[in-house]
């Protein structure tokens, strides 16, 4: 143990310079910071930062220089942190959430006009209730019709779907926020719970069309596999589908819609519960035009455009590493007219009170194309 107790002895040492140059350097980075301010100029300099990767990476021998870039990517990162709170935000976005924080009410609304897509009964109008007590809804036949009503003021609020448990992500309503202005106040996590129901009298032998939303087929795709004799048909909303076989005069369809349909167009349920999982839930977002960020705000989503390059994704991800941030949510789309480019959609869970947040907006615009805050929000489950 002598000479293990005295390798670790000098490992110490050794530690102990490392973060003594480690403090210098980080005078240096203020220094710079200040000269930065004084001369207007961006503390992101990427040939700067290029050149002093690479020749980290011909400092050391050849099996190491991949931990040297990492480790130079890291110090880079904590000295354009420490510039950046010398020289100021690169954009508005961190003055426009303080500014959200200080206007927005202490409590969220009860009631509002809303807008969400499909008819009575659809699972969006049940999100809407668990999100505000007393809504007046407007019922729009599509997503990008809800966006347009928010963003024109026909209405305060609207709800959408954007992921579920076992389908994934709503992909139309992702492609969609890419093209309108809103911001996200709220979410919902709701349990979704299937049915096939059709018109009283009618068995399940007698059904040939089954009728819902894509998301829901896929939810229900190991049950609906079951019955050979059964075509699939998608509709713009499950509430829709269930509407439209209560309307119908033929005796050999059926919808897959929520139990509360059933009550409402006087249909009767075959077969209850059908989804493939029964951790089955779907998380609907609030938006709304104007920026508001209630109290207990600790969830964000950001969209994000990086440069079409080696290691940009890479150091995005290493600034909510370095802040200890956590990412829940992570999904990429392409962005449309652009090939090969994509836009990466996140959701974090952090506090809009921390400073680790403060930091994270302060200084994230530096390593991206394009930055699009959302909103941050409390989510209701």
């Amino acid at each position: 143990m002598g000479e293990l107790d005295d390798i670790r002895a000098r490992l110490d040492e050794i530690d102990e310079q490392i973060f003594d140059l480690f403090v210098e350097r980080t005078s240096m980075a203020d220094q710079i910071g200040a000269y930065k301010r004084a001369n207007n100029l961006r503390v992101f300099d990427p040939a700067r930062e290029r050149e002093k990767v690479l020749a980290a990476s011909q400092q050391v021998p050849e099996d190491m220089r991949t931990y040297a870039q990492v480790m130079m990517q890291l110090l880079m990162e904590a000295s354009r942190m420490r510039q950046a709170r010398a020289v100021g935000p690169a954009d508005d976005t961190l003055d426009r959430i303080q500014s959200a924080i200080s206007s927005t009410p202490p409590l969220f609304p009860t009631s509002s006009f809303v807008a969400c897509q499909g008819v009575e009964g659809a699972y969006s109008q049940i999100a809407t209730e668990r999100i505000f007590k007393h809504p007046s809804i407007s019922y729009l036949t599509t997503f990008d019709g809800v966006f347009r009503a928010v963003e024109q003021g026909f209405c305060d609020y609207g709800v959408l779907p954007i992921e579920n448990s076992t389908a994934g992500s709503v992909n139309q309503v992702y492609d969609l926020m890419m093209a309108h202005d809103f911001h996200i106040v709220r979410t919902v996590r709701l349990k979704i719970d299937h049915n096939l129901m059709a018109k009283p009298g009618v068995t399940l032998e007698q059904v040939r069309h089954v009728y819902s939303h894509q998301q829901a087929i896929s939810q229900c795709s190991h049950y609906l596999a079951s019955l050979p004799q059964v075509s699939v048909h998608v509709c713009e909303n499950t509430a829709m589908a269930a509407k439209a076989v209560a309307e119908s005069s033929r005796t050999d369809v059926a919808a897959l819609s929520s139990r509360a349909c059933a009550d409402l167009y006087g249909l009767s349920i075959l077969e209850r519960s059908v989804q493939d999982s029964d951790g089955n839930y779907t998380r609907f977002a609030c938006i709304a035009k104007d920026l508001a960020i209630y109290p207990g705000a600790d969830r964000t989503s950001l969209m994000l455009v990086v440069n079409h390059e080696p290691g940009s994704l890479y150091k995005v991800l290493a600034k909510f590493y370095a802040l200890d941030i956590n990412i829940i949510k992570l999904e990429s789309r392409p962005i449309p007219g652009r090939d090969f480019e994509f836009m990466f959609y996140f959701d974090i869970e952090c506090p809009v009170a921390a400073p680790e947040f403060q930091k994270l907006m302060a200084t994230l615009s530096n390593l991206c194309q394009e930055l699009r805050y959302l909103g941050s929000y409390v989510e209701v489950v």
